[in-house]
């Protein structure tokens, strides 16, 4: 019995020192590299890298600034400034009263204000996608759009590309990604669960994934990490995810393109679809196999997404 005692000991101290190393080499990871700025909307965390088209990162759900440019980091060999963004309630961009994806866009522009900035491109992924779209909508000086994988409303008679995701489930992840310790031991020891629950994507295309593909997935899982700075942000994208509505989506008038899978967990297909045919001239790329991740797919939508800003370009 002492044996088993001192065994279980061992095994929490042991647990308990990875845990804290771990938290604390994430939490370093996530304030790297970005600084906060006082805007007239109040202030907002922003990570830059690359000279050229000016393009607003804007992160998914479980993100901030780290996770927007490790996205967009390639696109800053190919001649685009990325300006990657902590959206409301994540990391050191605090949640204000009002945190809707009208004031999150005002923000948006608040934002390229104070840094010089007055016409840039706006891309936004996941949860990004309704600030994204409320940018292009309210702001006119926008440049171009891209939406990937976006969280947007469709009409009820169009139909699904996966079953919405239940209330329960919905708890269980806030659950997990309201942890730092849950998240962290469930990607120790439930990864390809994380994988296809939290980043909505199958498991199984790991396999036949490129090394790099695999690497860019499993550092957007650690990413997540410290999830208590992103969960005010995390519990906002959930209420919004369950409560979207249609908008003026026939006033963008600038150069858009849309990307999502089929296999998207998050049924993103659909709702990507019907956007892209609702704004005039936006181009719609979409992949029967990718997850919400886009897993096989990363160089074909970075191409993609540069041949867009570089049309935007031109005079």
């Amino acid at each position: 019995m002492r044996a088993v005692a001192l065994g279980l000991l061992i095994a929490a101290l042991w647990t308990g020192w990875h845990f804290r190393q771990d938290m604390a080499r994430a939490t370093v990871f996530a304030a790297a590299g970005s600084e906060v700025v006082e805007t007239r909307c109040g202030p907002i965390e922003v990570q830059q890298a690359g000279q050229g088209i000016p393009l607003l990162m804007i992160h998914g759900s479980g993100g901030g600034h780290d996770q927007g440019m490790a996205w967009a980091q390639p696109l800053t060999q190919h001649g685009v400034r990325v300006i990657a963004m902590s959206r409301f309630g994540y990391l050191r961009t605090p949640r204000p009263p009002d945190a809707s994806p009208e004031a999150q866009a005002d923000a948006h522009v608040c934002l390229l204000d104070a840094l010089g900035i007055q016409r840039a491109a706006v891309m936004g992924v996941s949860a990004g996608g309704p600030s994204a779209m409320q940018t292009a909508i309210r702001h006119p000086d926008v440049r171009a759009l891209v939406l990937v994988v976006p969280i947007a409303w469709k009409p009820g008679d169009l139909a699904a590309s996966a079953p919405p995701i239940a209330d329960w489930k919905d708890e269980v992840l806030l659950r997990l990604l309201g942890s730092d310790f849950l998240y962290w031991a469930s990607l120790r020891l439930a990864r390809d669960q994380v994988v296809r629950h939290v980043l909505a994507t199958p498991p199984e295309l790991m396999a036949a994934a490129s090394e790099a593909e695999r690497q860019r997935v499993n550092d957007l899982a650690e990413r997540v990490l410290p999830v208590s700075a992103r969960a005010a942000g995390l519990r906002d994208d959930t209420r919004l995810g369950k409560g979207l509505k249609p908008q003026p989506l026939s006033s963008i008038h600038v150069p858009t393109l849309v990307v999502s899978a089929r296999d998207d967990g998050f049924g993103t297909y659909a709702p990507a679809q019907y956007t892209a045919h609702q704004i005039a001239g936006a181009t719609f790329l979409g992949f029967d196999q990718g997850g919400h991740l886009l897993v096989g797919h990363d160089e074909t939508v970075r191409n993609a997404v540069l041949s867009l800003l570089r049309a935007s370009d031109q005079p």
